[in-house]
């Protein structure tokens, strides 16, 4: 009878525990199921506000295509381009320089070539000329080639540096001996022009770009005029050009050391105003 009783409370001790665990399993199922129940409401929520900032979006640029598409159709604005001329003188005189050598090797052929520059820039700072007026414009080393057996064979190497020296017009009495200095230490005279220091590029750009736009907009007023309308804001304008061409003084083609030439041409040419040109195109609307 003893053993039944401790029988039947060791079954009902276990079904106990067996309700419990099962309880809180089913609690943490619960649980979990609410959990993911509101990650989902919240994704769904989050999916409707981008499909909204989207719809919005799509709305905001059909406005401004439309509003972009009325104010650009015929009849509603007017095109035009202005034109300007400024004269200038000159306020640098530039002389070009070419240093050519050869050698067996490239390191043969740079060697000489950095020789000849070095020789010529120590005469130029003898003759008072500064140092950032002295200005590299292009170093190159190439093979050179023998096609006489109907093959590619290199032959030597040649190299090649230009160099500019950039005078004030007020020191153009210089020029001579910026053109002695180079010739007598090997190298040869490529060109010699009037032109203008980057800083009075950009002044005439200033005032000629202006000028024109004026130009530009004074011919938009009498077509608009024409049609009984005035002009009003600007939709557009775009800068079609601007530029000036150095003013040479002396060219020598043939690549010859010219120096007596040279001089002659800087002493005897003396710079006179030239024409810078701009040109703008301007977009009005007709009101």
């Amino acid at each position: 009878m003893g053993d039944c009783l401790d029988s039947f409370k060791f079954i009902w001790s276990y079904r106990l525990i067996y309700k419990r665990k099962n309880s809180r399993i089913f609690r943490r199922l619960n649980y979990l199921d609410k959990m993911q129940k509101l990650k989902n409401k919240e994704a769904a929520s989050d999916s409707v506000k981008v499909t909204w900032i989207i719809a919005g979006l799509i709305v905001v640029l059909a406005a401004v295509a439309l509003i972009v598409f009325l104010s650009l159709r015929p009849g509603t604005t007017v095109t035009t381009s202005g034109n300007s001329v400024v004269k200038a003188d000159p306020d640098l005189v530039t002389v070009y320089f070419n240093v050519e050598t050869n050698g067996s090797t490239a390191k043969e052929a740079k060697d000489k070539n950095s020789e000849i520059v070095d020789n010529t820039i120590t005469e130029l700072l003898k003759k008072s000329i500064e140092r950032k007026d002295i200005v590299t414009e292009n170093f190159n080393i190439y093979p050179e080639y023998d096609w006489s057996n109907r093959k590619q064979e290199i032959i030597g190497y040649r190299a090649t540096h230009s160099i500019k020296v950039q005078l004030s017009s007020t020191k153009m009495e210089k020029a001579g001996d910026v053109i002695d200095a180079g010739v007598d230490t090997g190298a040869l005279i490529s060109y010699i022009n009037f032109e203008l220091s980057q800083a009075k590029q950009n002044e005439l750009k200033a005032e000629a770009l202006k000028l024109a736009t004026q130009d530009a907009r004074i011919k938009a007023e009498s077509m608009a005029s024409g049609l009984g309308k005035n002009i009003g804001s600007v939709v557009s304008i775009v800068d079609s050009s601007f530029g000036y061409n150095p003013w040479p003084i002396y060219r020598n083609d043939m690549m010859a050391v010219g120096a007596s030439e040279a001089k002659s041409a800087v002493t005897n040419i003396q710079p006179g105003q030239q024409e810078v040109n701009a040109q703008v195109s301007v977009t009005y609307k007709l009101i």
